[in-house]
C-alpha cells in the first residue's frame, strides 16, 4: 500500500502535521495566504481538508462588502475558489498535476452573513487511470450562517499525469 507522504503533495502533508484545532487551522491558513496571496482578501480559514473535501470559512467584513452592504460576489467566487483549490492539493497524488479551467457560478440569494464554502468531490477519480488528461468538475456549495446555501460554483479543473 503507498504511503499518505508519497501520494500526496506538500500542502496536505502541512495540514496533516498540524494540530487538529483552532490553532493549526490558523497557522494552515496564513500560510496557505502567504502563498497564494489573492487568497488573503476573503480571510479565508481552512477548517477542515482531506482528501475529496475541503471547508473553508470567511468572516464578513468591510473589505468584502459590496454596494448593498452583502458579502461581494467576486468575493464569495474566491473562497470557492480557496476551497476548491486545497481540496485538489489533498486529492490529486503527486503523480499529477491540475489546473482551473472554468467556473460556473449562481448566485442564489444576497449573502449577509459570513460564509461556508464547502468543495466535496464524490466519487474521488481514478487518478492511475489518467494519462492524457481528466476534466474533473469540483462543486462548491457556499452557505450563510442560517446554513441557507447562497452561492453555488461548479469549478472545472485539469487534471494531467505530470511529465517523468
Amino acid at each position: 500500500m503507498t504511503s499518505v507522504q508519497s501520494t500526496t503533495g506538500a500542502t496536505y502533508r502541512a495540514w496533516s502535521k498540524l494540530p487538529n484545532n483552532t490553532i493549526g487551522s490558523a497557522v494552515f491558513s496564513v500560510g496557505m495566504c502567504l502563498r497564494v496571496p489573492y487568497f488573503a482578501s476573503v480571510l479565508p480559514r481552512v477548517v477542515a481538508l482531506e482528501p475529496g473535501r475541503c471547508e473553508v470559512t470567511a468572516p464578513k467584513w468591510f473589505g468584502i462588502r459590496n454596494h448593498l452592504g452583502t458579502f461581494h460576489a467576486i468575493a464569495a467566487c474566491n473562497l470557492a475558489e480557496v476551497a476548491m483549490g486545497m481540496l485538489a492539493e489533498a486529492t490529486v497524488p503527486t503523480s499529477h498535476r491540475w489546473i482551473p479551467k472554468s467556473m460556473n457560478v449562481r448566485y442564489l440569494t444576497k449573502a449577509t452573513t459570513s460564509l461556508r464554502a464547502v468543495a466535496q468531490l464524490d466519487p474521488i477519480p481514478d487518478f492511475s487511470a489518467v494519462t492524457d488528461g481528466l476534466e474533473v468538475v469540483v462543486p462548491v456549495s457556499i452557505r450563510d450562517t442560517a446554513g441557507v446555501e447562497v452561492v453555488h460554483a461548479d469549478i472545472t479543473i485539469w487534471v494531467s499525469a505530470t511529465a517523468r
